[in-house]
């Protein structure tokens, strides 16, 4: 499919009166997706119709669709897990560091890619470097320069989101990826809040791991996340021993005949029970719809959909990001000197707007079945928040 994309809104089950500008949080699920989940639950009713087969190909077709998606030529590097922390510990686990060391991570980054850093850090005897942003005009590109100054011949492991969850901050992987490489450290991404809805390429970051969600910007359900080991991680031990991961596990007869080998590439790292016949369905489905409507022209959708209501909310005293150092699908806007946040909060609510606070900054993230309605409501609010602290 080429050309512009045009709203999707009809594809979802949103309320008509719900303006859900919130995907950051959490993906409405595409009625095709849905459905998927219905049926692979409809399959449990009668346990004969699964087969054998059924545990592997659409494991192996999720890799497929994932590789597609962030550029990666073997699919057999894409673990299946279950969620983002579960393949930080993974990474975590099998990176090699030495006392002294760094790792390098940037401020208030979300929970599950800081947790396993800590306690990388703490078992290791490493310094934990946090790179907090500047208080500058230019916030974007002088937090990411104070980041690669951040990078040393000592750092054993970056850690970063593509963009930050929670404005929107994005940070050039590629420059860091070169700068990690140098270092000989290892780089470890979570793509949670871009991949899906902003253009990645993995061979050109030259990440050794990338986590993400399904549940936000990939439209999939929870409890079920993807991952990419590179080279690095090849060979390494996993958090579980699951009999799906050794090799010659396709043979039910020959479960029996204990194997020491793993399948080969990163599916030693799937989570047990991993071929789940419901979110497993679902992933698929969400996959495929992405990949029909490409992370770049929604990023053209949301980049034209939201223009004009960012100029207004800058003209309304909001601060808003450079493009050049933010996704067009998620942004933070930073409300000037008296207005109060939890009454920003209140009138969102009033105008059946979802969005939400993170940190110092109103967080939006617009996706496909967002509409013009869907704007104007947020512009509403912020009109109405905007007079009420100047009256």
């Amino acid at each position: 499919m080429t050309g512009p994309l045009s709203c999707r809104k009809s594809l979802f089950s949103l309320p008509e009166d719900l303006h859900y500008l919130n995907c950051a949080y959490m993906g409405p699920l595409p009625r095709v997706v849905e459905e998927a989940g219905i049926e692979g639950m409809r399959r449990k009713r009668v346990p004969s119709t699964i087969a054998a087969a059924d545990f592997f190909e659409q494991s192996d077709e999720a890799r497929r669709l994932f590789a597609r998606l962030i550029g990666a030529p073997e699919p057999g590097r894409v673990a299946i897990i279950p969620a983002v922390s579960y393949g930080m510990a993974t990474a975590a686990r099998n990176t090699s560091a030495r006392r002294g060391q760094n790792v390098v991570v940037v401020s208030e980054q979300f929970p599950s890619n800081v947790y396993a850093w800590h306690r990388l850090a703490a078992e290791r005897g490493l310094e934990l470097r946090t790179v907090t942003p500047p208080d500058s005009p230019r916030r974007g590109e002088d937090w990411n320069a104070a980041l690669l100054a951040a990078i040393d011949g000592d750092t054993a492991l970056v850690a970063l989101p593509n963009v930050h969850w929670t404005d929107g901050t994005r940070f050039d992987l590629e420059e860091v990826g070169r700068r990690a490489r140098a270092a000989g450290a290892a780089f470890v991404i979570d793509a949670s809040q871009s991949v899906g809805a902003l253009p990645f390429d993995i061979t050109r970051v030259g990440a050794d791991a990338l986590v993400t969600a399904a549940y936000k910007w990939l439209l999939g359900p929870y409890s079920i996340a993807l991952a990419w080991f590179g080279p690095r991680y090849d060979g390494g031990i996993p958090l579980e021993e699951t009999w799906i991961g050794r090799r010659g596990s396709e043979d039910f007869r020959a479960l029996v005949n204990y194997r020491d080998e793993y399948q080969p590439g990163a599916v030693r790292y799937d989570v047990g029970e991993r071929s789940n016949f419901i979110l497993m369905p679902m992933l698929v489905a969400a996959l495929r719809l992405i990949l029909e409507w490409r992370p770049e022209r929604i990023q053209q959708y949301c980049a034209e959909l939201m223009a004009a209501a960012l100029e207004e909310a800058r003209e309304l005293g909001f601060v808003i990001e450079d493009p050049a150092w933010r996704g067009h699908h998620l942004f933070g806007l930073r409300a000037p000197a008296g207005i109060d946040l939890a009454a920003l909060n209140d009138t969102l609510r009033e105008h059946g707007v979802s969005a939400s606070l993170r940190g110092s900054a109103l967080r939006v993230s617009p996706n496909v079945y967002n509409d013009e309605a869907d704007v104007a409501a947020l512009v509403r609010a912020l009109r109405q928040v905007a007079a009420a602290s100047s009256a």
